[in-house]
């Protein structure tokens, strides 16, 4: 197995692609829209790609967090609120408001479940700062950590019960960036004390699944390497201060925060601590490159990868699941009017 997650280029597999699958097995894969027309079209893609790697609890990933980030759209589904919408629900009243979230977002992955996705990259656990960029904005929980930590928790939850994987990120944080990390490096130079209040999120659901790095450069953890490639960030503060030791993953190796060929990027991000790699763009040069430069995904990233895919299991049947999201749907609007 190779231990990277690819983007396609399209609506179906290319010939090109199929082969490439074929030979190298890469660990899953990740949907964008120019992957999405249909509910029809995009099962019988992931079924396709199921079909190839032979794999029923193969990882296909997505980015449907709510709000602005979403790859599911209508007409064919429905939009969902961005996650700020809660934390205002919560602030008013915490119970009804954390049980308004999990209703929200098991609703939300039933629409994964229904196409034969496995994986949804959310939640951001992001504590946004005042000033910071506002690629983070609404799409966080909130700027206080408890209330971060507490819907986090709601959303990974109302995930699990649908059996879709989620993906904490941009471990060890991206809300005190400065600049978009798709368009540039960010470099934050908080004290460790700030820091130490942006990971307790992450520390709070150190236990999830997956985890997805932040492509930032923390100064006070280390001047010279963002986080997705530095070992020391890696070792000493995701795997040690946080104690994440789920799968971690990096953010897509072809946004402009990292310089350099994609393989040689890949090669760095697993040789710092990273378990698989994202490149997202389907581009076969890169795909191609990064199967000849990285090594079999070793034991410990294969035992991370399957401990995480235990909250997958196989859909029920489609008017099943259209009848349990409705009734999800309706639970989460009467528990939000009634605050």
């Amino acid at each position: 197995m190779l231990p990277a997650i690819f983007g396609l280029s399209g609506l179906i597999l290319t010939p090109e692609e199929e082969h490439l699958i074929r030979g190298v097995d890469p660990l899953g894969f990740i949907l964008f829209a120019r992957n999405i027309e249909s509910p029809r079209q995009v099962k019988l893609l992931t079924n396709s790609l199921k079909t190839l790697t032979g794999r029923e609890d193969l990882p296909i990933l997505i980015d449907q967090e709510g709000g602005r980030v979403a790859r599911l759209v209508p007409p064919h589904w429905q939009a969902w609120p961005p996650a700020l919408d809660f934390a205002h629900a919560y602030a008013k009243c915490p119970e009804r408001g954390r049980a308004a979230a999990v209703c929200n977002y098991q609703a939300m992955a039933l629409d994964l479940v229904a196409l034969g996705i496995s994986v949804n990259c959310a939640p951001v656990l992001d504590v946004p700062a005042i000033g910071a960029h506002d690629i983070i904005g609404n799409r966080a929980f909130g700027a206080e950590p408890e209330v971060v930590a507490e819907l986090g928790a709601a959303l990974l939850e109302g995930f699990a019960h649908a059996g879709v994987v989620g993906v904490i990120k941009h471990i060890p944080g991206h809300g005190r960036a400065l600049a978009d990390s798709h368009e540039a490096l960010p470099k934050v130079t908080a004290s460790i004390d700030a820091l130490n209040r942006d990971i307790a999120p992450f520390k709070a659901l150190s236990h999830a699944p997956m985890a997805m790095t932040a492509h930032i450069v923390y100064d006070a953890w280390d001047e010279q390497q963002c986080a997705t490639l530095s070992k020391r960030v890696i070792d000493e503060v995701i795997r040690g201060q946080i104690g994440f030791d789920g799968l971690l993953m990096t953010d897509d190796l072809d946004m402009k925060a990292l310089n350099g060929p994609i393989p040689m990027l890949g090669r760095q991000a697993l040789e710092a601590g990273c378990d698989v790699v994202l490149n997202c763009w389907g581009r076969m040069s890169d795909m191609r490159g990064l199967a000849e430069q990285l090594p079999e995904a070793p034991p410990a990233c294969q035992k991370r990868l399957s401990d995480a895919m235990t909250i997958w299991r196989s859909p029920p049947p489609a008017a099943e699941i259209a009848e349990q999201q409705a009734d999800l749907v309706a639970q989460r609007d009467q528990l939000m009017q009634s605050i």
